[in-house]
């Protein structure tokens, strides 16, 4: 919905290269960036439109496993020597380890997580960091019922959530939290339900735009906008907006007319509008 959510996506997980791998599949404008990776299935009998996660877990065999990896788990393990990590061969061994099962017990992991967090500002261990926090960046989402009701696919508040999460480690990359975990989740949560919000509130200002049929007075700061996206990349559908706002159209007259289908139109229609126009 709103340009917030495409800049989330867009800029959500951490680093040109990540991004490069799933930059097209976040929201909006590249609809519905969604389900991120974990090491196994988080989202139980959700169906999500675009496998997001599968596409992070993808990555992330790929990312854990480079040199950088490697020597950023090096630097960690000679900065953090009380930690063991020396067994470990990279930073995908080191989110293995952070399972349930992978051998420490909740007090070391949480160790180890502190640490990740202090390292943060190198993107490799950013990336990490978040990778690891992937099921409890789901569950925040589980807790707030994956935006039911305002958001309209649950992969998007979970590809929101993820962008919020990366930003959140920027931000707090170098602190030492002994419940880095808990404390990042805490925060995501409160992030995240001011987004969903945000979100209600944008949907409830659009939905007269989106729903008016009589044509607006002609002399306007709505119609001098439109205007100003004349030969601009955003003609097209500033175009269908005054249709729309000052002729007086129905959506699926627009719609037609574009060749495009009402739904569709409608959501670009209300993008361009919390975008641009509100």
């Amino acid at each position: 919905m709103t340009a917030y959510v495409a800049t989330m996506c867009v800029a959500m997980c951490v680093g040109a290269r990540m991004m490069a791998g799933v930059t097209n599949v976040l929201i909006h404008g590249a609809p519905r960036v969604v389900a991120r990776c974990a090491h196994r299935p988080v989202l139980s009998a959700m169906t999500l439109q675009n496998d997001f996660l599968g596409q992070m877990r993808y990555e992330w065999q790929h990312v854990g496993h480079t040199t950088r990896s490697r020597r950023a788990l090096t630097a960690l393990d000679e900065r953090f020597p009380d930690l063991g990590l020396g067994g470990l061969i990279d930073l995908y061994d080191i989110v293995n380890l952070l399972e349930v099962r992978g051998g420490r017990t909740v007090l070391e992991r949480a160790q180890v997580v502190r640490a990740l967090l202090e390292a943060a500002d190198d993107p490799e261990v950013h990336r990490a960091l978040l990778q690891t926090l992937i099921p409890g960046i789901v569950s925040v989402c589980r807790q707030l019922r994956f935006g039911d009701g305002i958001v309209d696919e649950p992969s998007e508040t979970l590809a929101v959530a993820v962008g919020l999460a990366s930003e959140l480690l920027s931000d707090w990359a170098g602190q030492s939290r002994q419940y880095a975990a808990p404390d990042i989740l805490s925060a995501l949560r409160g992030r995240l339900r001011r987004w969903l919000l945000k979100e209600k509130s944008a949907k409830r200002s659009v939905s007269n735009f989106e729903q008016r049929d009589e044509p607006a007075a002609e002399s306007s700061p709505l119609l001098a906008r439109l205007n100003s996206f004349r030969g601009s990349q955003y003609e097209r559908i500033a175009s269908l907006t005054y249709a729309r706002v000052y002729e007086g159209r129905s959506l699926r007259e627009v719609a037609a007319d574009d060749h495009s289908a009402p739904a569709t139109l409608q959501k670009e229609l209300q993008h361009f509008a919390v975008r641009f126009l509100i």
